[in-house]
């Protein structure tokens, strides 16, 4: 598996993401994580929509509680042709509590503490945290990823304006 030290930072400390980078125009990988019923899904669970995958560290933290609120607020708008799926290692259990306290209806919350699948193939797997880096992914109708931003420093929200304004050229 492909190895790519310094790729983002954690409060300034470099950390190596594990799989290949995936980029604008590539064929966006499939993977298998958990629902929050314990079911497996992965990408293809969503063919035909515009999806927007959130990849984040944990959903206890600061950062990513406001980003996934954020995508949240965004998908009530963007209607049933846009699913939002934020991934993360946290546990099944934990991404349920977060969802009711949070009152996150209009996502969907997929842990990728099984098998990684999601991380490996994204390249967004922190060697030394096994955790998820903090990235966002387009991909069209099609399968094919038409934004990605792997967010250089981890501590830092995404730009949702770009995210949504590559959805709105998708729809």
């Amino acid at each position: 598996m492909a190895e790519r030290p310094g790729a983002v930072t954690f409060q300034g400390n470099q950390l190596t993401l594990l799989g290949n980078e995936v980029k604008v125009g590539d064929k966006a990988p499939d993977f298998t994580a958990v629902k929050n019923d314990l079911s497996p899904a992965g990408l293809s669970s969503y063919r035909g929509k515009v999806v927007i995958l959130s990849a984040v560290p944990s959903l206890d933290t600061p950062v990513c509680d406001l980003e996934t609120k954020r995508f949240n607020t965004e998908a009530s708008e963007l209607g049933d042709r846009v699913a939002v799926l934020t991934v993360s290692m946290d546990l099944p259990f934990a991404q349920k509590r977060w969802c009711g306290a949070a009152g996150a209806n209009h996502v969907t919350t997929l842990s990728d503490h099984r098998e990684a699948s999601f991380g490996e193939a994204y390249g967004v797997l922190i060697k030394e945290l096994r955790l998820l880096s903090r990235a966002v992914f387009v991909v069209d109708r099609e399968g094919i990823v038409r934004y990605a931003d792997l967010v250089k420093e981890i501590t830092n929200e995404p730009d949702y304006d770009a995210v949504l304004k590559s959805i709105r050229e998708c729809l």
